[in-house]
């Protein structure tokens, strides 16, 4: 049988090929790729020319070369090259015939490119580069760091100027300082749970309260009962008995009382009422958290009002309280985030009030205003207001924040306070104001449009309108690529973006830029949607304990941003099919609001409170303060309050002790930074404190390479996120210590190219799996000018410290803004 004649493509490709001879060295496995690459330039006269035989040929072969890359990148410990290095470097070869070392020097070239991309000093950029690595884990080795440190000071001319030796030189130091903090950190640490258990080994029972004041028993007893005696610690037996326990140097202060008190007291001992203010004063005598209502001077010096204003979402509550608020001479606008706090303000500028703004990272000072929209930690208690507004009160009940609605509520010094919030909130908030002696006015509010359950729906029924409920960021952005798989325009909102991205994604959908909206339930919170349909993707989630169902209050909370009033008629609540029953949401959104049995407010101490106790055990350690708050001052059992979790202060405040140079205010400050453990933030901080104990500047984090929009994968993503997040425990150490931290425009100029870049991955409507699939079906081919054609691999923006940007958004007239 005779052989099949060959097509135009194979012709001429053995044609091409016959002009090198066997020097490509085509191998068996190649040639049917290469074939459809000819097949693709062939000229008019179906022939294939030389260049384009070899480009065809280096596109086939990219892939592979990429592969040898990566693999030799791995076997030498360079961590820090990513596989887009590697198709970077791959892709401007274009002689097939490129051998190891030629890789290698491309792959050298595109190492130089991304550290003069990254930043304006290798110091910068090292820093940069070792903060993305352990954010996966991976801690780099003396070999690794010298290989890394020679590449980036090579980028930066370290043959003439020795920045390689600087670099080497800064990280041995480095390593010593960071050795020497965490030996000194874990002998003082050591040293403050010796002098603790010291301390509570040396507390008596009330056995022995005769005995060492000289009193009887009785006497002892009654003295108890009347809160005279201070008690150092309280235990409950398994029985229900409840044990005093007592400090014997505090016992020894008193005895000078004793007469005194024999004298004055007659008759029955007087029984503590542990709910009356009495009670409530006696306790604050005998540790410090128990003060805590009268520790707001200004306020309880007030005639305060109290009108708590509840309803669901959508109920006006807020509008309420804000024409009140902006009626005001002077006032006070309390939210739960950065981004309803701008909000806020800018209500009260649309009704004519001047307001400034004050957040844990940005100051927006207007001179002569009289009002201030703030985030609820950043409360003034000092400055008394006609009106304040706080909100969202039902997060009086959160283990994290709850401390500080419970601060808030009780310092705000304001004659007359709007407290905003869910149904759910009532028994706490009263329960507060009774604590300060505030009495308190109810007003209840309706949804103002209907809300109803529907259908369970296909991913494919949703239409414009729609918002799509999932409880992470993972699941957000896979929902996210199916619907734009679908052709669908899709707008998402979930907790690691900054307040800007969320607004701008917001904006989108709210302009029908977006069809529909994907989110978290971050959306229950600080965002005006205009919602048709909100529809759960499931009914279950991981609340960083455990995959438990929703509450009644979480349904309602978010199933109530659909039908905003003005836009739909109604709102309707749905789950997506197989996510879970119908009847479920129904059930929820009918259910009276949860009972509360917990109505003692979580507190925490703070910077007075700090230094008080710090001075009651006469010690300059903050660890040993804090372990001895959180052992020995509130206890469990205490009839008033609850302490909130202080894990993470903790933490840092032992990281922290083996920092010299910081006072004890400065190190309490540090502990209250808004970091992310999983971010290495502890470390990262610490290694901040040292910088600014020893006055050296600390350098803003930076935004690292950024890739084209249209080409960032998630972790490229998932990495701006993080980094913009240690921006923000930057800026906000930046407002609190500006000595210390001095780069602030540095530090907003790179928040802006982040937030700008994160915005624009998140609205390209170009698919991440077609884009994949035809780099692949490409080999990751590209021209010479490539990058002029396909657009930039890595971000045009400029490097740190220069005032332009390259997409348009100039940072002056952003920071304005902010």
């Amino acid at each position: 049988m005779p052989d099949a004649p060959l097509s135009p493509a194979e012709r001429a490709l053995a044609a091409a090929e016959a002009l090198f001879g066997d020097s490509l060295a085509i191998t068996p496995k190649e040639r049917p790729n290469l074939l459809r690459q000819a097949s693709r330039r062939l000229d008019a006269d179906n022939t294939l020319s030389a260049d384009a035989l070899l480009e065809a040929l280096c596109v086939v072969r990219r892939k592979n070369w990429a592969s040898q890359l990566m693999n030799t990148a791995r076997r030498a410990g360079e961590v820090w090259v990513t596989k887009a290095d590697t198709q970077d470097a791959v892709a401007g070869i274009t002689d097939p015939r490129a051998n190891a070392d030629t890789l290698r020097t491309a792959l050298n070239d595109t190492l130089t490119t991304r550290w003069q991309e990254m930043g304006d000093t290798p110091r910068q950029v090292l820093e940069d580069v070792r903060a993305d690595l352990t954010d996966t884990g991976l801690i780099l080795s003396a070999r690794q760091f010298d290989t890394l440190s020679r590449s980036i000071a090579q980028a930066f001319g370290s043959v003439d100027l020795g920045f390689e030796d600087d670099l080497r030189l800064a990280e041995e130091r480095r390593a010593r300082e960071q050795a020497d903090i965490e030996a000194r950190a874990e002998e003082r640490r050591a040293r403050e749970m010796a002098r603790l258990n010291a301390w509570e080994d040396s507390l008596i029972s009330f056995d022995e309260l005769p005995g060492v004041l000289q009193c009887s028993r009785r006497e002892a007893l009654r003295w108890v009962a009347e809160n005279r005696l201070p008690i150092a610690r309280r235990e409950t037996r398994n029985d229900g008995i409840e044990l005093f326990f007592f400090d014997p140097v505090e016992l020894k202060k008193i005895r000078s009382k004793l007469t005194e008190w024999r004298i004055k007291s007659s008759g029955r001992p007087e029984v503590l009422d542990l709910g009356n203010k009495a009670g409530n004063a006696a306790i604050a005598r005998v540790a410090a958290l128990d003060r805590f209502a009268a520790h707001f001077r200004t306020a309880r010096a007030l005639k305060r009002r109290i009108t708590l204003v509840t309803g669901p979402t959508n109920s006006g509550k807020s509008y309420t309280a804000l024409n009140a608020l902006a009626a005001a001479e002077s006032g006070l606008a309390l939210a739960p985030l950065r981004l309803l706090a701008h909000e806020f303000r800018e209500s009260l500028l649309n009704r004519g009030v001047p307001a400034s703004l004050a957040t844990g990272e940005e100051r927006i000072e207007v001179p002569g205003a009289r009002h201030l929209a703030a985030t609820v930690e950043m409360c003034p208690f000092h400055k008394p207001v006609d009106v304040a507004i706080i909100d969202e009160a039902q997060m009086l009940a959160d283990p994290d924040r709850g401390a500080a609605w419970t601060a808030a509520i009780m310092g705000v010094p304001a004659r007359h306070l709007f407290i905003l919030g869910a149904p759910d909130c009532i028994p706490l908030v009263k329960r507060i104001a009774e604590l300060c002696d505030d009495p308190v006015d109810e007003i209840h509010l309706e949804r103002k449009s209907p809300l109803r359950t529907g259908a369970p729906l296909a991913l494919s029924e949703l239409t414009t309108g729609d918002a799509l409920i999932a409880f992470s960021r993972r699941e957000v952005l896979d929902l996210r690529a199916e619907l734009m798989a679908q052709g669908r325009r899709v707008a998402v909102v979930y907790g690691a973006l900054s307040p800007e991205v969320r607004r701008a994604e917001a904006a989108r959908f709210n302009d029908g830029k977006a069809d529909i909206l994907i989110a978290t339930d971050a959306i229950g919170m600080g965002l005006n949607l205009s919602i048709r349909r909100v529809i759960f993707s499931a009914l279950r989630k991981f609340d960083g304990r455990q995959t438990r169902d929703l509450t009644s209050q979480e349904v309602k909370q978010i199933g109530g941003r659909a039908g905003r009033y003005g836009k739909h008629e109604e709102g309707i609540v749905c789950i997506l099919a197989g996510g879970g029953s119908p009847n479920f949401v129904r059930q929820m959104l009918a259910a009276p609001p949860e009972p509360i049995t917990e109505l003692r407010p979580l507190v925490q101490p703070d910077s007075d409170i700090v230094r008080v106790v710090a001075e009651e055990i006469e010690s300059d350690s903050l660890y040993g303060v804090l372990t001895r708050i959180r052992r020995a001052v509130l206890r469990p059992d205490d009839p008033n309050y609850r302490l909130a979790d202080m894990e993470q202060s903790l933490e840092i405040a032992a990281a922290l002790e083996g920092v010299e140079g910081l006072d004890l205010s400065a190190r309490w400050t540090y502990a209250m930074c808004p970091i992310d453990e999983r971010d290495n933030g502890i470390q990262r901080l610490t290694a901040w404190a040292a910088d600014h104990a020893a006055g050296r500047p600390v350098p803003p984090p930076g935004t690292g390479r950024l890739p084209h929009p249209e080409h960032a994968s998630r972790e490229e993503l998932e990495r701006a996120e993080k980094r913009h997040k240690r921006l923000v425990a930057w800026r906000w150490l930046a407002l609190r210590f500006a000595d210390a931290y001095p780069a602030r425009e540095n530090a907003e100029i790179n928040t802006a190219i982040l937030n700008d870049w994160i915005e624009q991955v998140l609205r390209t409507q170009s698919r991440m799996r077609e884009s994949q699939k035809q780099q692949r079906n490409r080999g990751f081919s590209r021209p010479k000018n490539a990058r002029s054609e396909r657009g930039p691999q890595t971000h045009s923006f400029p490097k740190k410290g220069r005032k332009t940007l390259s997409l348009g958004q100039k940072p002056a007239k952003r920071a304005r803004r902010k």
